[in-house]
């Protein structure tokens, strides 16, 4: 064993405390197919849906449900209200978020209107308001507006937003006053950008971002599946949020407070915190010699997790 990728930031049964890959191998073996008969049988009495957290009675699995699952109620409908317009200038007032979603809705070009074309951005806070959001009027001629999906109509994209200065006013936003070269991990001023799927966006709006600084919640490895593949934004809000999204002419707003509470969730999961989190770094390469084989047969499943490191950056390092 040269290098493990085992991590105490991966997520646990609460019931025999197996170490999963990924929080869709730990619903598998809570409530999959072929579920561990105990496991299953006490997660269904005091299991959670959502956050797959076991409780110690039916009633504080229910008290805990109300907080778990997210409301839809007045606030959700007041923003879907603000949602319908169209807010091309920068809040002001918001300059003290430090992390912000990204969502972006295409329209199709090219000759069979299967190239992605940015046609509209929205960019919201951790409080889910409204930092920005503007239609984009694509550089290349749009052939297919999707509007089953989008509902884009081609009058909205007439007089709508050059991509160049939508994109120059969301990178100055993210960087917040610091040269994206400068841009460092955390003490800087730069902000941490959240979405789905960030590297079609960046790519459609021609932007560049550090990668340190991009929380992704279709390349997280707790939140893919089992296989290592992305989950679907309307899968993860569906298991994870408790609601669904992306039903009929899609906002992306609603993209935008989805992968926010996605990432929050996992922001606030109980980890270890370590030093040096990613196995990679030099000083976590476990570099044992083929004389200590043996060594490393005598060590308990617990003891080489502690010397074990993860093979990605942990969200919940960001409360540092």
């Amino acid at each position: 064993m040269r290098i493990s990728y085992h991590s105490n930031h991966e997520p646990v049964c609460g019931i025999c405390q197996k170490h999963c890959r990924s929080f869709e191998s730990l619903r598998e073996h809570l409530i999959g197919p072929l579920p561990k008969a105990e496991c299953e049988r006490v997660f269904k009495e005091r299991g959670c849906d959502l956050c797959l957290t076991i409780f110690s009675s039916r009633y504080a699995v229910q008290l805990h449900r109300e907080k778990c699952q997210f409301s839809r109620g007045n606030n959700g409908l007041i923003y879907r209200m603000a949602n319908l317009g169209i807010q091309d200038e920068l809040r002001i007032d918001n300059t003290r978020a430090k992390t912000v979603s990204l969502a972006c809705k295409m329209v199709g070009g090219g000759t069979d209107g299967s190239l992605d074309l940015c046609a509209r951005v929205c960019l919201t806070d951790e409080y889910e308001k409204i930092i920005f959001q503007t239609y984009v009027k694509p550089h290349l001629q749009v052939t297919n507006y999707r509007y089953e999906t989008t509902g884009i109509r081609p009058e909205y994209l007439r007089d709508a937003m050059p991509l160049r200065q939508v994109q120059r006013k969301i990178q100055d936003y993210l960087c917040n006053g610091e040269p994206i070269w400068q841009i460092r991990n955390r003490g800087g001023k730069a902000r941490i950008l959240i979405g789905h799927g960030l590297d079609h966006d960046l790519k459609c709006l021609e932007m560049e971002y550090p990668e340190i600084l991009i929380r992704d919640t279709a390349k997280y490895p707790p939140l893919m599946k089992t296989s290592k593949l992305s989950n679907s934004l309307k899968y993860l809000t569906k298991a994870y949020l408790g609601y669904d999204i992306q039903t009929g002419i899609q906002e992306p707003y609603d993209d935008c407070v989805a992968t926010m509470r996605l990432y929050i969730r996992m922001r606030a999961q109980a980890h270890k915190v370590e030093d040096y989190p990613l196995a990679s770094d030099p000083q976590n390469r476990n570099n044992f010699a083929s004389r200590r084989q043996s060594e490393l047969e005598r060590m308990s499943p617990q003891k080489m997790l502690e010397i074990s490191r993860s093979d990605y950056f942990c969200w919940c390092l960001d409360k540092k």
